[in-house]
């Protein structure tokens, strides 16, 4: 899978790398493009020579000072908070799923779903900016009522990628998980309105 060329909704490359643990647990990892140093760089180039320009005129030596501070900290929370180097997805038939991010500070957000609050995982559809794109997520049921779907967790929103690796995904998902669980796994065309997409 790793060799084959994906892309996000936004037409930029995007890897996606599938290990076989064994025969029930198997981990999906989609990679994002590296934080550009050149835009970095035209970012806070732009912001202190506006910060010049003003102390120029003003020989206010506080704007340079707060230049600095708000360029330095903008940059750590943006790569702390913000930037996802790469997401995981790792399935294990009888147990649940593990969705994780990386950041690029090395941060680390992890979340474990249990197979008994799955009820289906499917290929949605939504309104984004101005077209219409697909997102894998996991339908979660409520423990007392099996066929009310209580919540909807989208996967892979930070990097977004396109239908083809979706697909990818998805059918690897289904061949784990079929064996281990009575849920249908299937395409869906429709919206949730209790989704909510990162922008």
């Amino acid at each position: 899978m790793e060799d084959e060329a994906f892309s996000n909704i936004s037409g930029k490359a995007i890897s996606l790398d599938c290990q076989t643990h064994s025969s029930f647990c198997r981990e999906f990892t989609v990679s994002s493009p590296k934080m550009s140093i050149g835009k970095v760089m035209v970012y806070t180039c732009s912001v202190w020579l506006i910060a010049y320009a003003v102390f120029f005129f003003t020989e206010n030596t506080t704007v340079l000072s707060s230049a600095i501070l708000i360029t330095l900290t903008g940059m750590m929370l943006h790569i702390h908070f913000v930037k996802v180097d790469h997401e995981s997805l790792l399935v294990i038939g009888s147990l649940g799923i593990q969705v994780s991010s990386s950041y690029a500070s090395g941060r680390e957000v992890t979340t474990f779903i249990e197979m008994s609050r799955i009820k289906d995982i499917v290929i949605n559809e939504a309104v984004y900016l101005n077209q219409i794109i697909y997102y894998l997520c996991v339908l979660l049921k409520e423990p007392s009522e099996p066929n009310v779907v209580s919540s909807v967790v989208p996967l892979f929103q930070s990097s977004k990628p396109r239908l083809n690796c979706l697909a990818k995904v998805y059918e690897s998902c289904q061949d784990i998980l079929s064996n281990h669980n009575e849920n249908k796994w299937f395409f869906c065309g429709h919206t949730f309105a209790s989704v909510t997409w990162q922008m």
